[in-house]
């Protein structure tokens, strides 16, 4: 039974992203097999408002402080050498990277 890989790849840092996301492409063709993806998922945007003054006197003014997490999706067929150079590719401290085996 053939197994596929899901990959889902998060991160704030949206160059080492796309670099992970280039790499594993790189992997996937130079290894021949079917890739799909990378399929962008939705950013997530965290937003955060804090008071400017610590103790509230005085006039209310507002820091605002956005963090963006973008998300990425790939599928590729999962073979034991293509699975083994995935394992080799160096990802960034910042680059959170989630790997599945499904069955087909």
């Amino acid at each position: 039974m053939p197994q596929v890989a899901r990959i889902k790849i998060a991160s704030k840092n949206l160059q080492s992203l796309e670099q992970v996301v280039k790499e594993i492409r790189e992997v996937a063709d130079k290894s021949g097999v079917k890739i799909v993806g990378p399929i962008p998922l939705p950013t997530k945007r965290l937003k955060i408002a804090t008071q400017k003054n610590p103790s509230g006197e005085g006039t209310i003014t507002w820091d605002k402080f956005e963090v963006r997490i973008h998300k990425r999706l790939i599928y590729l067929d999962a073979s034991r050498g293509v699975m083994k150079n995935l394992m080799r590719i160096r990802i960034p401290d910042d680059v959170y990277i989630s790997l599945d085996l499904l069955n087909v």
